[in-house]
């Protein structure tokens, strides 16, 4: 920019009220990932139905239903599964080659993401994506060029989501999907930040509030445990307990 190569002497955006861009955080709930999975399954095996526009060139529609589907490439199918099993973004995903790809190690190593070069570790179910998909070229992602990456998944993912009924999900949500799943399930922002690949963990620090669940269980677990002893529902085994740490301090 010219303020930082001294061309002029202030930033003439400074003081300008920026408008947020109203999209916030989308996080997929347990029913919308399932739904997500039937669509994908559906997209490439049988194929998803087209959407026709009412009255318009009817006579030059396919008559037999088979016709009226499209098959999405397997390609476009496994880069959103891999999306949603690994937290990565979608040009990390869709510039991955196979030699980032460790299967011994169950590593991605990619060497320029948003934050540098990182490692994502792979679980099974992203693993198994992995091996399914046949090597095209040097990218994973293989695109209609030979040795060329896909270069997006707007197409796909929007035939997709229209049939999944899944509304204002964008890409990105799969991401915070996936350290959403984390931090609910008890694992800790910082482990979840570590997956995601952040560089601090103020980046982390949004997904705090879905922390809360395993914080309430723990909350609910301890209370419970002490309400049932002031009852006088202590298990024998907690009575006999504190009858010999009793009998132990009276020696």
């Amino acid at each position: 920019m010219s303020w930082r190569r001294g061309y002029i002497e202030t930033n003439p955006r400074f003081g300008v009220k920026v408008y947020a861009d109203g999209k916030g955080e989308r996080f997929l709930t347990m029913d919308e990932m399932q739904r997500l999975g039937d669509a994908l399954r559906e997209a490439e095996t049988v194929g998803l139905p087209w959407n026709f526009n009412e009255g318009k060139k009817a006579k030059h529609r396919p008559v037999k239903d088979e016709n009226r589907r499209e098959v999405i490439s397997p390609f476009a199918v496994a880069a959103i599964r891999l999306l949603m099993l690994t937290g990565c973004r979608a040009g990390e995903i869709l510039a991955l080659r196979w030699s980032e790809v460790d299967f011994e190690r169950g590593v991605l190593n990619l060497p320029d993401s948003k934050t540098g070069a990182k490692k994502v570790l792979l679980g099974a179910p992203a693993l198994e994506v992995l091996s399914d998909l046949p090597r095209m070229g040097d990218y994973v992602i293989a695109g209609a060029l030979p040795n060329k990456p896909r270069s997006d998944l707007k197409r796909p993912w929007e035939r997709i989501t229209r049939h999944a009924g899944l509304k204002d999900v964008r890409l990105h949500d799969l991401r915070h999907s996936f350290a959403s799943v984390g931090a609910g399930a008890g694992m800790g922002l910082a482990t979840v930040g570590k997956l995601l690949g952040h560089a601090s963990p103020a980046m982390t620090a949004r997904y705090a509030h879905l922390a809360d669940d395993p914080l309430r269980r723990a909350s609910e677990s301890i209370s419970g445990t002490i309400a049932a002893a002031m009852n006088g529902a202590a298990t024998k085994e907690t009575n006999v307990a504190a009858f010999r740490k009793g009998a132990k301090g009276n020696d």
